[in-house]
């Protein structure tokens, strides 16, 4: 009989104690805001991406993980901008490199070689170059 009185003293104080913290709210008031159960889009959509705003990146927690919606928009953001950035450094190299040909061979560097080749399919003979002949004359 004891330990059933004691069983019912520590129920309702329990119960009293769940009451007033949830019903009180203690000295703060009432329960702060639940935090949006969606990505509000903290990448920026007026210029490109930089790495603080990938890693500023955080996802709510659903029930079973991330919300798979919120994570693929990310991804497909995230590699469009990638694909993009691609593009233009391949776009650069090429200039780059065509720049670097030509300050290296000078614009006439294909010239000379296109005049000899011109030359010999029309009469099907070799071009005339710049060498002497073997008897050194």
């Amino acid at each position: 009989m004891v330990m059933f009185l004691f069983l019912v003293i520590a129920l309702v104080v329990v119960v009293g104690a769940v009451t007033l913290a949830v019903l009180g709210g203690g000295e703060s008031g009432a329960l702060p805001e639940a935090p949006p159960e969606r990505l509000t889009d903290p990448l920026p959509p007026d210029r490109p991406l930089r790495r603080a705003d990938v890693e500023a990146v955080r996802f709510p927690m659903t029930v079973r993980g991330y919300r798979m919606v919120d994570v693929d928009e990310c991804l497909d953001r995230l590699a469009a901008e990638l694909a993009e950035r691609d593009a233009r450094i391949a776009e650069l190299e090429s200039a780059l490199a065509g720049a670097q040909a030509t300050a290296v061979g000078g614009p006439g560097l294909f010239k000379k070689y296109d005049v000899a080749e011109r030359g010999q399919e029309r009469h099907g003979a070799p071009a005339p170059s710049d060498e002497r002949p073997e008897d050194g004359r």
